[in-house]
């Protein structure tokens, strides 16, 4: 009898921190890079004034703030420009989970840079006064990565759901939360 109650002490420490460590799903760096650089190029309007070609960003993973920062290469040409000019859109995101199609997404777009090369001074602050909106529409809501059946089998089974996305320097982090009760 005492073997059973001295197991059992010992036992659940390890038993707590099993219970306590919540699942988690890993999607890397690489995974991120290629899922979005096939989305690219894209093209982008700029109010009927121009338009944006905009090449597939290199990412960077921002722990720190908890973000992913992007930098595309692009191409203003087009409406009220005479010629093509190269240039830089440079933003940061946050992330969100989006149930109905499993996926991961851009959200809360911030503008770091928008610049130009050789744009006429009037055409670069017209641009310029767009580039939030700009940086919003061309990465806001974009698909980082689809979660498959089989990534969410142990989390459905244990009656859990996709909760906080933390970035980490190898990528992100999806912890699993227990669902809510309908």
């Amino acid at each position: 009898m005492q073997r059973r109650h001295l197991f059992a002490l010992c036992a659940l420490p390890v038993f707590a921190a099993c219970a306590s460590r919540m699942p988690s799903y890993t999607v890397t760096a690489a995974q991120l890079q290629a899922a979005l650089a096939a989305r690219f190029p894209r093209r982008q309007p700029v109010a009927g004034l121009a338009e944006l070609e905009l090449q597939a960003p290199r990412l960077r993973l921002l722990p720190e703030e908890n973000r992913v920062g992007a930098e595309l290469a692009l191409q203003a040409f087009g409406g009220l420009l005479q010629r093509s000019y190269p240039g830089v859109l440079d933003v940061d995101f946050g992330l969100r989970y989006e149930a109905a199609d499993r996926s991961l997404r851009a959200t809360a777009v911030r503008l770091n840079v928008l610049r130009i090369d050789g744009l006429p001074p009037r055409a670069a602050a017209v641009l310029q006064g767009l580039g939030a909106a700009l940086a919003g529409q061309a990465l806001g809501e974009v698909v980082l990565h689809h979660l498959r059946d089989k990534d969410l089998a142990l989390a459905d089974g244990l009656g859990m759901q996709p909760g906080p996305i933390t970035v980490t320097p190898q990528g992100l982090r999806i912890d699993f939360v227990p669902r809510a009760a309908p």
